[in-house]
């Protein structure tokens, strides 16, 4: 049967559904002293401000921008040295919070720059590359903390308009059109009701299926519903959302190519919990959906800021530098009782052991399955984390000689002369979509970044993320499959030419966000009392994102800060150890 719907009938849909329906390498063995028993597994979050981080209030909690602005708000009385491991973007907002309390840090970061996965570094020729393509949320609160911290916010963040627009096989436009005199749920129910990326019976079955979701729940009992949510971590989204009402037409031609944007998996992968997250964002936050890029690359935009900001406070930052090993103390049983350092080394590649009170390890999901000596996996919680696993992603960018997105005025299209920059380039000034490309999203850098993207007498600089369908081909057929794929869904740029192109793989990049893996995540931290971790993978409430990082960083550094002083505090504990070592040497 048929089932013909207007417009308004469709919003109508969503509004009354939305009303009601909403049911449901070890040194020498020694035994030692420690903070705490070594054998239990991780304590529970010590600070107020790492419990603020997660819970059903840590959606609505607006202070959380002002937390990560003002910094910490404590020096403590006790100065400890701190090694931290990895120089992404969790570590050094750790860092950040760490040296404003009165410690000493140093920080190791293997490759030649810092970022982890949102790095981005100049080639030979100077063009910027990255390693992903990176939008921040409008719900990204603590980022924009620290940014305005720094003072990165104002200058280097473009906000784009508030739509969220795909662009289909044979240039057809579809979007998400959050602007609208009522904000959110409201903006967001007429968005879904309104898209032109769904045809009138999808819409009508997405309006059943959102009308019956977590989501609506919330908007009535938002403990009830983000409970909801939590609890759907086991079953994928598309089981979720085909169990009371949506349809195979809505997962195609709209939600795989959001869940791809979220965690580089389709709808049949993702977990539905991972998806709900963030859409309970978008309804209670009329912000939430609101699309911010850098005004350059990472490296410019984002990272410089917070370098100069460590280097102020004397933060030292070691480039190029793995760690071998980290270093540390076991009990007669075989259990890491405390850490005491971590090898790296020199330039002449002798072994350099640097002595710490405290350690870090800031790092991603490979990064910390390889930096983990083999006794830490002895507690249940750090053994766990090998269960997580990651997705490929390969980042193309494609340089060309028009504008790719134009696609109404060829004239202008194929302009390129004069500057052009800063707005003036023709073009789609904003993130995009595709359900019909191996790229669920992509950019034009040189109109949504033109800080280091725009080049005079040049046009788009196109920046696609591959997923795991495409990362095992060649660059080059990359490369000439994400050209063919722009042409499909941009049909005018046939008529220009790719004048460079970059393929960056990453063959580990966010943890696979599939069911059932939120409880394998740990806290920050660990059962060893003077190891911490960080890193967007550790357990907060966000996704793995660069908001799940600057979370993580938070909270590990108010972990440590409320763990430092006192006679049973971090230092206390390190001096006793010493003090120990020396007796026993």
């Amino acid at each position: 049967m048929m089932i013909r719907l207007s417009q308004q009938t469709l919003l109508g849909a969503l509004l009354l559904t939305g009303a009601w329906s909403f049911t449901p390498t070890a040194f020498t063995a020694r035994t030692v002293s420690s903070l705490k028993s070594a054998t239990a597994e991780a304590p529970s979050f010590t600070s107020d401000g790492a419990k603020n981080q997660v819970g059903n209030d840590a959606f609505l909690n607006e202070n959380l921008m002002a937390r990560a602005q003002n910094g910490p708000g404590k020096k403590n009385k006790e100065k400890l040295k701190i090694g931290i491991i990895g120089a992404g973007l969790a570590g050094m907002v750790a860092a950040m919070d760490l040296a404003d309390a009165g410690h000493e840090i140093e920080m190791f970061e293997t490759r030649p720059f810092v970022g982890g996965k949102v790095s981005s570094w100049l080639d030979k020729d100077g063009n910027h590359i990255e390693m992903g393509l990176h939008v921040f949320f409008g719900c990204y609160y603590n980022l924009f903390g620290i940014m305005k911290r720094t003072g990165g916010f104002d200058e280097n963040l473009r906000i784009k308009e508030h739509v969220h627009t795909f662009v289909n096989t044979g240039g057809k436009i579809g979007a998400l059109d959050f602007r609208f005199p009522i904000g959110a749920p409201v903006s967001g129910l007429q968005a879904f009701a309104r898209t032109e990326q769904l045809g009138l019976e999808d819409k009508f079955h997405n309006a059943v299926r959102l009308g019956t979701s977590p989501i609506v729940r919330a908007l009535i009992d938002f403990d009830g519903g983000m409970d909801m949510v939590r609890e759907l971590d086991d079953i994928t989204f598309t089981e979720w959302f085909t169990q009371l009402g949506g349809k195979r037409g809505g997962i195609d031609r709209m939600w795989d190519a959001i869940a791809y944007a979220l965690g580089f998996l389709d709808s049949d992968s993702i977990s539905a919990r991972c998806m709900l997250t963030i859409f309970m964002l978008f309804a209670i936050r009329t912000e939430a959906s609101v699309l911010r890029m850098l005004e350059g690359s990472p490296q410019t935009g984002l990272h410089d800021p917070i370098i100069s900001y460590l280097e102020e406070r004397d933060v030292k930052i070691n480039l190029g530098t793995p760690v071998r090993d980290i270093v540390h103390d076991v009990d007669e049983n075989g259990m890491p009782t405390r850490v005491r350092g971590i090898l790296t080394k020199g330039p002449d590649q002798t072994e350099i052991l640097r002595e710490f009170d405290t350690i870090i390890a800031a790092c991603d999901v490979p990064g910390i399955k390889k930096v983990l000596p083999e006794s830490f996996r002895k507690y249940e919680m750090l053994d766990k984390i090998y269960k997580l696993d990651c997705v490929p992603i390969a980042t193309v960018q494609l340089r060309f000689d028009g504008w790719v997105t134009e696609m109404e005025d060829e004239a202008r299209m194929v302009d390129i002369a004069g500057d052009q920059s800063d707005g003036r380039a023709a073009g789609i000034d904003n993130l995009l979509y595709s359900v019909d490309t191996e790229f669920s999203c992509f950019a034009d850098l040189a109109l949504t970044s033109p800080g280091d993207y725009y080049k005079e007498g040049e046009g788009s600089l196109i920046q696609a993320v591959f997923d795991e369908r495409a990362f095992g081909r060649s660059n080059e057929k990359i490369v000439e499959d994400c050209i063919k794929q722009l042409h499909d869904i941009f049909p005018s740029s046939r008529k220009l030419n790719c004048t460079w192109s970059s393929v960056v793989k990453l063959g580990q990049s966010l943890y696979r966000e599939k069911p059932g893996q939120d409880k394998f995540r740990p806290k920050q931290a660990t059962p060893i009392p003077n190891f911490f971790l960080a890193g967007s993978y550790t357990y907060q409430d966000y996704l793995d994102s660069m908001e799940g990082a600057t979370r993580s960083g938070l909270m590990v550094a108010d972990e440590v800060i409320a763990r430092a002083d006192g006679p049973n505090g971090l230092k206390a504990f390190a001096d006793k150890m010493k003090a120990e070592a020396v007796a026993t040497a």
